[in-house]
């Protein structure tokens, strides 16, 4: 079961007042055939620990390593995953759609 957007936004703020550094991502835009709809989170924390979902778990792993960069510089980022794009085969969307999420810290 997929944890609620109240779920994962109340972890990212009690991991952050625990100290932990934190980033969020969420989709902001999909095209064609798109695993999870705009709106959807993903938290993330300093050590890897994770909640919620972005893609299905198809790009999970590609979002925790570029969170990881968002949470020690501050900087956020926009990510784009797609059938075409190279990254995308190998981190393995290949749903035929495309994503765009945008990664922040939690500050």
């Amino acid at each position: 079961m997929l944890s609620t957007d109240t779920d994962i936004l109340q972890a990212a703020e009690a991991w952050r007042r625990e100290g932990r550094g934190v980033a969020v991502a969420t989709v902001i835009e999909t095209w064609g055939s798109a695993p999870r709809p705009v709106g959807s989170h993903l938290v993330i924390d300093q050590d890897t620990n994770f909640l919620g979902s972005v893609s299905g778990g198809c790009v999970e792993g590609a979002v925790i390593t570029e969170a990881l960069d968002v949470i020690a510089d501050g900087n956020p980022r926009v990510l784009e995953f797609g059938v075409a794009d190279e990254t995308a085969w190998q981190v393995g969307l290949s749903c035929g759609g495309r994503i765009r999420i945008y990664v922040e810290r939690v500050d």
